[in-house]
């Protein structure tokens, strides 16, 4: 996925909330680049995202996990799962974003933990662990979630920290500490959020939003590189275009 984003082609996933290998492969033969499985807002535990980490190995798709938390506990924890990357919340500061790739990558000072026998470790029997700690620091995806106001703020010094794959914009956080809540359209809110995309893009760095069938065009349009939709709205569309076509009583 790393690679893909690297191209400049747009990588193409999908959020679930709640635990469903079934689903991950079903997103996975559906043709979707990734899955998000989202630990922040979502029903899923340690075990859950292991499992559908392990069905989106199987079908070829790559899962990423948003923890719980921007702590360095909550990060390694879905890592140690076998994600192979994060999508970090609450990245408002330079300081949260240096923290932030300390707990995935490894190495002197840094936050994660080494641990031998672990799922990415292949349970301690792919390899020498030195040649595991190079491959995972090499390909560990790390998405910085810019969703506040001071997040936009800072956003020129939180570009300039190392180790950063993807910022993402989070609209819904952003809308509702701008004051305009569940609102990302209002003038302030669309302003800030176009600006920090520019200050991405003139970086050289990757953006990431969320879309829906209706914005995902205007969304590739803003050179968005990492994009995912949600479960429900996918369902709900296809619910819409089935119902649609049933008799009028």
């Amino acid at each position: 996925m790393k690679e893909l984003i690297r191209s400049g082609r747009p990588a193409l996933g999908c959020s679930l909330m709640f635990p469903s290998p079934q689903l991950v492969e079903m997103l996975g033969h559906a043709g979707f680049d990734w899955v998000l499985l989202d630990c922040e807002h979502g029903s899923l535990s340690g075990a859950d995202v292991e499992m559908m980490a392990m069905a989106a190995d199987a079908v070829g798709i790559t899962a990423i996990a948003r923890p719980r938390s921007n702590s360095a506990a909550d990060i390694q924890s879905v890592l140690d799962r076998g994600v192979a990357g994060v999508q970090i919340p609450h990245i408002d500061t330079a300081e949260d974003a240096v923290r932030a790739v300390a707990a995935v990558k490894y190495g002197p000072g840094s936050g994660r933990g080494l641990a031998a026998g672990t799922r990415p470790d292949r349970w301690g029997l792919g390899g020498k662990m030195p040649d595991f700690v190079a491959r995972a620091n090499a390909e560990s995806l790390v998405c910085a979630q810019l969703e506040s106001a001071a997040a936009i703020d800072n956003a020129r010094e939180i570009l300039t920290v190392p180790g950063i794959d993807v910022f993402f914009i989070g609209p819904s956080d952003l809308s509702q500490s701008m004051g305009w809540p569940g609102n990302p359209k209002a003038p302030p809110v669309a302003r800030a959020i176009m600006d920090t995309l520019a200050l991405i893009r003139e970086a050289g760095q990757a953006p990431g939003m969320p879309a829906t069938a209706e914005t995902l065009a205007e969304v590739l349009a803003s050179g968005c590189l990492y994009i995912y939709t949600h479960l429900p709205r996918l369902l709900g569309n296809g619910a819409s275009a089935f119902l649609a076509g049933r008799p009028l009583a």
